[in-house]
């Protein structure tokens, strides 16, 4: 959380605050880079509030594409790459070298070793603006926020409206004594039943949440071993912990439930296959086996992770991002953003993930519509996840699944561009 910032007239010509309406809250604002343009603006919703130039990296050093936030902030740091080359008004934004930071060269043109360099004044005043966790996204061309409303994101339940009793009929009662408790006696109410009372978070103003952040992308692997794990636990095959590894207990429930089923598997010579995934499954009464996942993290840290399914599974879904920028709990709304990345798939990472059709990137929100309509979530997920949102959320949705990048300390990196 930060103060209104009110901004001095001594920045670079190159820097400019262009809307004098901060936000009051830093969990809102969202920065984005372009690399085309060698420029950075600061979102607050729709509305820049701040821009800059910036110098990303040159050739051979070249700042990654993709979604990140900031991980950590340090006024003075010194570079662990680069002969302790000093980096002022650092934010990390991964643990691998990329930064936001201060420098006395900022020429408009690629130039650092794949940081994003920016203006001493400009570099100073953003820090004073950000929190960890902020979204960066780092663009090859020039991209904006834009509202979208789609019934697959997420927003708050809006409380049950409480019932008037006005037809009641009710019958005082004097007291016998002083200090006798006085009682009211209401006509026969059973054939109406009581409301009951509205939890205490729908009476009384809470504190704001800390925002969570979301992936959804397709299964991996791990995702389907800890599923078979699971359900083979619950049918009574000891499988192990679901951790994702195959490791003997795992094997060997897996070879003792394919033995008691020898038709279903009469020539799957795979260990896991998506065959053992169906009939694991069905076995348990789970019908359809999702292909895709959740994860949740809030502070950089994973709260859970839930399957979903996602329809026409050889079409791309491609790379978008969305945030959350305001809630309002009482109608039980939430106005969210969104931005789609460029993010062109090589022959054989759709070979690996079973795409056969790559749509095309272009930014514009009929992508995002087509891949939110394309996404099926389990209403208890949904539940839990509504329950969890605050301002400043936000939700990735991509093909590539967790990148190198992401990991402990991180919320989700995705990566367009290397």
């Amino acid at each position: 959380m930060f103060s209104r910032l009110v901004f001095g007239l001594g920045l670079l010509s190159a820097t400019a605050l262009v809307h004098p309406a901060l936000a009051a809250d830093a969990r809102t604002l969202q920065i984005i880079v372009s690399k085309d343009r060698q420029s950075l603006a600061v979102y607050d919703g729709t509305e820049v509030v701040a821009t800059s130039k910036v110098s990303t990296g040159k050739d051979g050093h070249t700042t990654p594409s993709g979604i990140f936030s900031v991980l950590e902030k340090q006024k003075y740091h010194e570079s662990n790459l680069y002969s302790a080359a000093p980096m002022p008004f650092m934010q990390r934004l991964t643990w691998s070298g990329i930064a936001l930071h201060e420098s006395n060269s900022v020429p408009r043109y690629p130039a650092s070793h794949g940081c994003v360099r920016m203006p001493g004044a400009f570099a100073k005043m953003l820090y004073g603006m950000t929190e960890p966790g902020i979204p960066v996204i780092i663009s090859d061309g020039e991209v904006a926020p834009q509202p979208i409303d789609h019934p697959t994101l997420f927003h708050p339940e809006a409380p049950a409206p409480m019932l008037l009793l006005s037809d009641v009929e009710l019958r005082p009662s004097m007291p016998d004594s002083p200090g006798t408790p006085v009682q009211v006696a209401m006509n026969d109410t059973a054939a109406m039943p009581m409301p009951a009372a509205p939890p205490l978070a729908a009476r009384e103003p809470q504190p704001p949440s800390e925002p969570i952040s979301m992936l959804i992308t397709r299964r991996t692997l791990r995702e389907t071993i800890i599923d078979i794990q699971t359900l083979l636990n619950r049918l009574g095959f000891s499988a192990g912990d679901p951790d994702g590894l195959l490791g003997p207990s795992t094997v060997q429930a897996i070879k003792t439930f394919k033995t008691l089923r020898p038709a279903e598997f009469a020539g799957d010579r795979s260990l896991v296959s998506d065959a053992l995934l169906r009939e694991v499954y069905a076995a348990a009464g789970k019908g359809e086996p999702p292909n895709s996942v959740i994860m949740v993290r809030r502070a950089f840290k994973p709260i859970f992770e839930a399957p979903v399914t996602i329809a026409d599974p050889g079409l791309a879904l491609g790379t978008h991002f969305f945030t959350l920028h305001a809630v309002d709990e009482t109608a039980g709304t939430a106005d969210w953003l969104g931005i789609t990345l460029e993010n062109n798939l090589a022959r054989e990472t759709m070979k690996r993930l079973g795409i056969t059709n790559q749509e095309s990137s272009i930014v514009t929100g009929r992508p995002i519509a087509r891949s939110l309509t394309r996404i099926t979530i389990p209403e208890e997920t949904r539940r839990r996840i509504d329950a969890l949102i605050a301002p400043g959320s936000t939700l990735t949705i991509s093909d590539t699944g967790l990148g190198r990048e992401t990991g402990e300390g991180t919320d989700f990196i995705t990566i367009t561009r290397g």
